[in-house]
């Protein structure tokens, strides 16, 4: 705005483009060097608070507390400063934000974030790139490209393999669903949904999941217009793994039905138990079917970065499609995930051309562009470039030392938990997940899932541990999610103690 031209403007809009001249000056002031560096410094000051601080996981406050707050705030009146800024947000937020990066925090798959993905969060949101097509992005296009490519690679996918980065886990699962269910009317009833929409059988379409995969596939399925009926639970092992024999029963059985199986999701790395279908055998009945197998890695992925662990997703290779979350197991910031298939002529059927964006007459081998493989974003965060920071400063072998150390201290929890005669392990983790749950040596019929519940509700509202919950067979359990590579087996003892302190404190009725 400094160097307005006025060549072209007649005598009276120039005068008032002189006279406006200031005012735009003021509302722009925010692009100098100056002010720039003002907000950055004064936002890393309250992140290093935070971090440095810190003392519990949460303050404990509730939501009618916290309302209140929220009463007062008018947005037509702007504040006066960046530090009546700060001091609002600090107030609104930051004091009772979830401080995931502490040992006391072991409830959900929150990871704390690794340094260089922050300072790629500057770059991004700075320079604003917005990945889908060349002209907006071109280092950034490569760089995702590469990226997908490096994890294909480490995945066991060949040449072929190609994807795109999503907004979550729960996205790149209905794109699996999505191509799964495509390519299979496409190939097997020459029927293109992406023109006519579903056909007349759809309603019969069947997609296998075990009775402990995540939830998003049955939103998925109706986002998808076969409705939950569409997705059929397999039984699960001891361990709560998919049983490969009830996963045959109950394909054959959907075709005695006359029904139409389509897809098989398998899940590395369950939400509540952190454990890994049998992958090998789940392939096999993929290919004597000839459904398509997607993977949902989206906690498991993290298993590609340690050799000692990366065993337990043989099998992952034969999939058609995987679901990656880095911003859960490669420790960045939220958004970070990933959709990737093993043939990148299966990305083909949702391809979409908009002339004015990715127009069909363009080469997009000389020009690519990132929109074509995705279905729900067109404007997108350069999200990828987190990642790159981290590997090219840390590394694979770094990364996959910090899930090493998350695994062995689970095993060791799990250790705990097993002597310990007043807690009861429900199941030990291939990962990180422990679901548990105290029992009262002295309370004699007590309710457990009431004990456990007043447990959790406690340590919550002193914000001193936070710790996640799920029902098994209508019970109530706790539950811990081990994500911190800092947290040691002492922080653990630590909050198993407390847990038992606040058990010993029930009220009897």
């Amino acid at each position: 705005m400094e160097n307005i031209s006025y060549s072209n403007l007649t005598a009276e809009q120039t005068l008032n483009a002189v006279d406006r001249a200031p005012h735009f000056r003021d509302i722009f002031h925010q692009h100098t060097a100056e002010s720039y560096s003002l907000a950055i410094d004064q936002a890393k000051e309250m992140v290093l608070k935070f971090l440095e601080n810190q003392q519990k996981p949460f303050s404990g406050i509730t939501p009618l507390q916290l309302g209140e707050q929220f009463n007062k705030i008018e947005f037509d009146v702007p504040l006066a400063s960046y530090d009546e800024l700060f001091s609002e947000v600090q107030e609104l937020y930051v004091d009772h934000a979830t401080a995931f990066h502490l040992p006391n925090y072991i409830a959900h798959l929150n990871c704390p974030v690794v340094i260089p993905a922050l300072a790629a969060e500057v770059l991004i949101s700075a320079i604003n790139s917005s990945q889908d097509t060349w002209d907006q992005s071109a280092g950034g296009t490569l760089m995702e490209r590469q990226l997908i490519n490096w994890t294909a690679q480490q995945i066991g996918f060949g040449d072929r393999a190609d994807g795109v980065f999503t907004g979550g886990g729960s996205q790149s699962n209905l794109m699996g669903l999505l191509l799964a269910r495509d390519y299979f009317a496409l190939n097997r009833l020459n029927h293109n949904i992406k023109v006519d929409g579903n056909p007349p059988e759809a309603s019969r379409f069947r997609v296998f999941v075990s009775d402990k995969s995540h939830f998003s596939n049955q939103k998925n399925a109706s986002l998808l217009g076969l409705g939950e009926q569409g997705v059929i639970q397999v039984a699960t092992d001891g361990r709560f793994k998919m049983k490969p024999d009830a996963l045959e029963e109950a394909i054959r059985n959907e075709l005695e039905l006359g029904n139409i199986p389509f897809a098989i999701v398998a899940t590395a790395g369950t939400t509540d138990f952190g454990n890994v279908d049998p992958l090998e055998a789940i392939s096999a009945l993929a290919a004597k079917y000839k459904l398509w197998m997607h993977v949902d890695a989206a906690y498991g992925c993290g298993l590609l970065l340690t050799d000692q662990h990366k065993h337990l997703l043989a099998g992952i290779e034969k999939a058609d499609s995987v679901t990656i979350d880095y911003h859960k197991s490669f420790f960045q910031p939220i958004s970070s995930s990933a959709f990737i298939v093993r043939d990148k002529n299966s990305l083909e059927i949702i391809k979409h051309h908009a002339d004015y964006l990715n127009p069909k007459e363009q080469d997009y081998e000389e020009y690519p562009a990132q929109i074509n493989k995705s279905i729900t974003q067109s404007t997108r965060r350069f999200d990828a470039l987190k990642l790159w920071f981290t590997l090219r400063l840390l590394g694979r072998e770094k990364l996959g030392e910090y899930m090493n150390a998350i695994i062995s201290t689970a095993k060791e929890a799990a250790d705990l938990i097993t002597r310990d005669p007043e807690l009861e392990l429900l199941s030990d983790s291939d990962i990180s997940v422990l679901v548990f749950r105290y029992r009262s040596l002295t309370l004699k019929h007590v309710d457990l899932s009431a004990l456990n519940q007043y447990i959790k509700k406690k340590m919550f509202h002193t914000g001193e541990v936070l710790v996640a919950s799920t029902k098994v067979n209508g019970s109530f359990y706790l539950k811990f999610t081990i994500f911190n590579p800092i947290t040691t087996v002492n922080d653990i003892k630590n909050i198993l103690g407390i847990i038992k302190t606040y058990g010993a404190a029930y009220p009897e009725h």
